[in-house]
Order: structure tokens, then C-alpha cells, then sequence
């Protein structure tokens, strides 16, 4: 058994200080406060030093690690993100992958989740590929621009994908889309649903709900602007996100707020609640130079036409600008990339420190900078 004490043990909605917490085969085996939790002899004893320590940080929407593309080569990309505070990762496709790179993407990362080093590996999350053209970095080289959803294009994916698929992401107002996440659906239950790069009515995101539809893919970034009337503000779908209490919010923050202002930020936080919004790092890889005027960005890239493509995030470095754009806790800030994406994307046993759960565990300062990474109660960093 290991006891890590002197630890500030980072709860789903409170702290404990001065804390012990005791892992053994590889779950959580209780915690308490140091005063009243006796530490027996035979424990091996890490001494936290006053660290916060809360649950592994869990990614639903990333491309890449480093400079690996987690689709091709899952598990460096994945090792990456872990030496950083992120103990689950959902690898994710790009919008404009092909039929077959969406199965060979289903054939490596099954095998790098039955690698030992593959252990942070949660599943797919899919961008794609049945979204708007006019939305998304690269937009104008996708493959599957106004090409109509067809079974002999889906299904295949579906066959070679639905187990390993976390979340599908889509657009609603796409011709047929609901055929083919009915066929998606029935094949596996519990896939979420995530309305991507999209300019549907409310209407017709809520006609996708009862399939699961349950999260806005990096919510007010490639979305639709409002639908304008003569003097009159309409509703597209940031307004659904908003509306629907169902529907988890994806974020992602970067160190200037370019892909969400800081003020939306806040804006979202008050209407959506701290249980429904979700960090992303939706890191990327693009070797374009920033566009004039952004010469300053550092986490961000850009495609060639100047527009962003993605991030240069980790997890850990979006919930220190989570905590600087909107002045959140420690607590909240763990609330949101922790406990809330494991349970959108049906993870029940992890995500917070409770016994009995996966001991995916982090240390960590004030500000989230990571010191010790636990997955599955063995040490990794």
C-alpha cells in the first residue's frame, strides 16, 4: 500500500488539508486528515510537502502529442499528455481523414490500448467526418465536402469504430445525419454525440438528443455566427449549447483567449454552471507561420489560409488559463477538466478522489504545475 501524506487532497466540491490518501492495487484505498488517519508501518510513504493532490486530468478532445499524431502514433502522443498531468486521453481524428484513415486510426489505437504503455488511452473521440464545409481549420482540403452520408461510406466506419468511440462529432443540419448516428447509435449505445463545426437550428440538435447528443465540440469556436434578421439577433448553436442543460460545453483556453474570449468565458461559466463545461486541449500539429498581427501567439497554430487550426495546449496548461480568465478555484478548475469529461463520456471510475476509484492521481502548486503523475496507482512521473 502507499501513502501519500501531507497531501491537500482536491475533492469534487471541497479541499481536505493536511491529508493522507493510501492507494493499493492500483485504486484509491481511503484518505483522511492526517490527525485522525493512522499510517501503518508497512506503507511505502511519499511525502506530497503541502501539494495539492487531486484526479489525473482527463483530455476528451486532442489531436496530438508533441509531435505525434495520436491517431498514427497513439501511444508516444498519449505518453506525452500523461508526463503532463493527463491520465486519460481520447485520441481524436481530424475532419479530413479519409474512409480508410478512419479505420486504420480504429486498428492503432485498439492495439495501443492493449499496449502496457497504453494505459491513458480512453477511447476515440471523432471529429467527423459529417460536418459543415464552411467551418474548421483546412476546411477547403476536406475529402468529404458536400459528398452525401451514405451507408456505404458509414457503416464500414461504424463497424470498425463504435466500440473504441467515446464521442462522435457531426453536424445536425447535415442531409441524412440521422440515419447514419441511428446506425451509430445502435451499434453502441453508449457513444455521446457532439454537435461539431456546424451551423444547426436549435431545433435540429435537440431532434439528435435522444441518441446521446450531449456535447458542443470547442463550444463558440467553428460554429455558426448568429443568423442575422433585419435588426434582430437569431439563434444558431452556441445559443443550444447554452439553452440545453444536457449538453456539455467544451472550452478551450488559451493564454490570449483567441479561440474563446476571456469574457465568454466567464458568460458561459455563469450560464452553463461549473458541472457542465469541459476543458480540451484540442492540440494539433500545424507548421504554418502565424498570420500578421499574431507574431506573439505561442499556443496556437494556424493553417495556411491564416485561420486557427487547434492548439499547442496540454490539459494542464488550459486549466492555468482556465483559473486566469475567469478567476476559478483549484477545486472548480479540477471540476472542469477532471470529474466533468469523465462523466460525459461515460467514465464512472475515475475523475475524482473518491475510494474504490481508479488511482489516476496528480500533484500539483497552486497554479496546476504538475510535480507527480499516478495512473492506476503506479507512478509514471
Amino acid at each position: 500500500m502507499i501513502a501519500i501524506i501531507n497531501a491537500e487532497l482536491v475533492m469534487k466540491d471541497h479541499l481536505i488539508p493536511e491529508a493522507v490518501l493510501f492507494i493499493e492495487d492500483g485504486k484509491i484505498a481511503g484518505f483522511g486528515e492526517m490527525r485522525t488517519t493512522p499510517v501503518s508501518e508497512g506503507c511505502e510513504v511519499l511525502d506530497a510537502k503541502g501539494a495539492y493532490v487531486g484526479p489525473g486530468l482527463v483530455d476528451i478532445h486532442t489531436h496530438t502529442g508533441d509531435c505525434y499524431k495520436l491517431w498514427q502514433d497513439p501511444i508516444p502522443a498519449a505518453l506525452y499528455h500523461l508526463q503532463r498531468g493527463t491520465t486519460t486521453v481520447l485520441p481524436a481524428s481530424y475532419p479530413r481523414m479519409t474512409k480508410e484513415e478512419y479505420l486504420q486510426m480504429a486498428e492503432n489505437i485498439r492495439t495501443a490500448m492493449a499496449h502496457p504503455d497504453g494505459g491513458a488511452i480512453g477511447g476515440m473521440y471523432l471529429e467527423g467526418p459529417y460536418i459543415n464545409p464552411k467551418y474548421g481549420s483546412n476546411r477547403a482540403a476536406n475529402p468529404w465536402n458536400n459528398k452525401p452520408i451514405i451507408p456505404e461510406d458509414y457503416l464500414p466506419m461504424i463497424e470498425a469504430c463504435a466500440d473504441l468511440t467515446r464521442v462522435w462529432g457531426l453536424g445536425p443540419e447535415q442531409e441524412n445525419v440521422e440515419d447514419f448516428i441511428a446506425a451509430a447509435h445502435q451499434a453502441n449505445p453508449e457513444i455521446r454525440f457532439a454537435v461539431t463545426h456546424s451551423e444547426a437550428t436549435p431545433q435540429q440538435i435537440e431532434a439528435l438528443m435522444p441518441y446521446g447528443l450531449c456535447i458542443g465540440t470547442h463550444h463558440t469556436n467553428a460554429t455558426s455566427t448568429i443568423v442575422k434578421y433585419p435588426e434582430c439577433r437569431g439563434v444558431c448553436v452556441d445559443e443550444a449549447v447554452n439553452y440545453n442543460r444536457e449538453i456539455y460545453a467544451e472550452l478551450i483556453c488559451d493564454s490570449q483567449g483567441i479561440h474563446v474570449d476571456p469574457y465568454m468565458l466567464r458568460l458561459v461559466r455563469r450560464i452553463k454552471g461549473d458541472d457542465r463545461i469541459i476543458l480540451v486541449s484540442d492540440r494539433s500539429y500545424a507548421d504554418q507561420p502565424n498570420p500578421p498581427g499574431y507574431e506573439f501567439v505561442t499556443d496556437i497554430n494556424f493553417d495556411k489560409w491564416g485561420d486557427i487550426a487547434g492548439s499547442k495546449l496540454t490539459l494542464d496548461v488550459a486549466c492555468r488559463n482556465w483559473m486566469k480568465h475567469t478567476g476559478a478555484s483549484l477545486v472548480d478548475t479540477f471540476r472542469v477538466a477532471s470529474y466533468n469529461p469523465a462523466r460525459a463520456v461515460g467514465f464512472a471510475d475515475r475523475g475524482e478522489i473518491r475510494e474504490g476509484l481508479r488511482a489516476d492521481l496528480i500533484l500539483v502548486d497552486h497554479k496546476m504545475n504538475v510535480s507527480a503523475v499516478f495512473l492506476a496507482g503506479v507512478r509514471k512521473y
